[in-house]
């Protein structure tokens, strides 16, 4: 199946509950091979990498990962394009650890985007951030030197954790990270808190408020759809006098 050259797509929309103002969400970015693929009306493989929430760990079973959610919800904005989202999330990862598996999926599935989920277990463990950075830096310069587009999914807002100025550093260094490369990062922290302050009685955690519901599982796919789309056709969704 192929994207016809003639149809426009639209960013999916956010639903009423994942509703967050745009500021909080993502900013449009080049990325260059994914459009490649689709305007050479070639099928498109997404290898999603990271942590526990990729495999929507600790939800009741029937709950959806976030990746097989982007699957569908890219495919209906995309229609008539061959999407296949590569779920290699694994529980407690630290980034060091997703960069040498990433290499290695890389060779296996040869994946057009990586969707790399990282942060959270590395704040957790407390890991140096420079050697935090260094990592997902180097991973990368490798990701572009092999011509896949990358996107950072950034961490969640946790509330016992918002004062850890540990965990925040890492959060920090992941948007400057993004900021630096021009690559594109998914604000999942602001955009949980920012429905954390103003929807409280619309819990995206699950009661050990630390794994996400499945809610928070939506919320996070149409985040990541919404980013994607929005940077693979960046000119049409530019904001004006960008």
């Amino acid at each position: 199946m192929a994207l016809a050259q003639t149809q426009e797509p639209a960013p999916p929309p956010l639903s009423p509950a994942c509703d967050v103002p745009a500021s909080d969400l993502s900013s449009p970015v080049p990325m260059p091979n994914v459009s490649a693929r689709l305007q050479q009306m070639k099928p498109l493989r997404i290898l999603a990498i990271g942590s526990s929430s990729d495999l929507a760990y600790g939800a009741p079973s029937g709950i959806k990962s976030y990746p097989m959610r982007i699957e569908s919800l890219l495919e209906t904005s995309l229609k008539g394009s061959d999407i296949d989202v590569i779920n290699r999330g694994l529980p407690g990862e630290v980034a060091s650890t997703s960069a040498e598996r990433i290499k290695s999926e890389v060779v296996t599935e040869m994946p057009d985007l990586v969707l790399w989920q990282v942060g959270m277990n590395d704040a957790l463990s407390r890991v140096d951030p420079n050697e935090f950075e260094q990592t997902v830096r180097s991973t990368i310069g490798w990701l572009r030197d092999n011509h896949i587009d990358v996107a950072l999914v950034g961490m969640q807002y946790v509330p016992r954790f918002a004062k850890d100025a540990a965990y925040y550093e890492i959060h920090d260094r992941i948007r400057r990270i993004a900021e630096d490369t021009g690559i594109l990062y998914v604000r999942r922290y602001d955009a949980m808190r920012f429905i954390a302050k103003t929807r409280a009685n619309q819990p995206l955690m699950m009661s050990d408020q630390f794994h996400l519901n499945d809610l928070g599982y939506q919320c996070m796919a149409e985040y990541v759809a919404r980013a994607v789309i929005a940077s693979v056709y960046l000119r049409k969704f530019r904001p004006a006098g960008k």
